[in-house]
């Protein structure tokens, strides 16, 4: 994680979503807007006795709400742990498909191009999937159309 002032902290709480686990923090995560159509998860954090048990994925889920009920098109993470993204349904992309992420922290970065951390989103607008058995039906009806 990247360190950060409590001052930066306080101005935006409101970004941060928590887990409590008998009334106290345990897992935290924040919606940072990086521009009118792309939000990041920041700070995503478990503690390490908590960890396995969800909470990460029901933080993630709720951001992802979030972004989607304020208008985003799409949600990225940059993290070192790709896999748990992957199985939130994210994928991998190159860093410069997230030029307002390179823009906002990337650039003044000392770590700016080496920090091993992979570029992740998720589409938070509906996407069209063809499967084989959809192509399949569509091009029947486009030949049963043209028939009659």
């Amino acid at each position: 994680m990247l360190p950060r002032e409590p001052g930066e902290i306080a101005r935006h709480a409101d970004r941060f979503v928590v887990c409590e686990v008998d009334g106290i923090v345990k897992a935290c995560a924040a919606l940072a807007p990086l521009s009118k159509r792309v939000a990041e998860v920041r700070s995503l954090v478990v503690a390490r006795e908590v960890r396995r048990a969800g909470l990460a994925a029901r933080l993630v889920g709720e951001l992802r709400g979030r972004a989607r009920a304020a208008g985003f098109e799409t949600l990225c993470a940059f993290t070192h742990d790709a896999g748990f993204f992957v199985r939130q349904n994210f994928s991998i992309v190159p860093h410069v498909w997230l030029p307002e992420k390179i823009t906002a922290d990337c650039l003044g970065c000392p770590l700016f191009r080496r920090c091993g951390q992979y570029a992740m989103v998720f589409p938070l607008r509906e996407v069209l999937r063809f499967t084989a058995a959809s192509a399949a039906a569509a091009r029947g009806r486009t030949v049963a159309q043209g028939a009659a």
